[in-house]
């Protein structure tokens, strides 16, 4: 993998380290959420939720789709909900006290 292709995975990375943001991201693998949705479940304001998905958006983790005047956002793709499950998968395995 060249170097270039390493420091994006990196930023990927650094993004999904935030805790707020990897919530976010877990709660768009299975449907797709509206800003509002996503605040109401994670307790924070629309403008925080909407901070946190312009990061995810710009890692190209998350994309959103318009419905007339809400944005949907759910996982960029296949290979980003798969990682995600993935490391999920992963913690419970070596993890067994959580």
């Amino acid at each position: 993998m060249s170097a270039a292709r390493i420091e994006i995975l990196a930023d990927m990375c650094k993004v999904m380290g935030d805790p707020t943001r990897l919530q976010i991201l877990l709660g768009c693998l299975d449907k797709p959420q509206s800003v509002g949705e996503i605040a109401l479940n994670l307790g924070i304001s629309d403008a925080l939720a909407s901070h946190h998905l312009r990061n995810l958006k710009a890692a190209r983790l998350v994309r959103g789709e318009r419905r007339g005047q809400r944005v949907f956002y759910t996982a960029a793709d296949a290979h980003v909900r798969n990682f995600v499950l993935d490391m999920c998968a992963h913690v419970k395995e070596v993890r067994h006290d959580v």
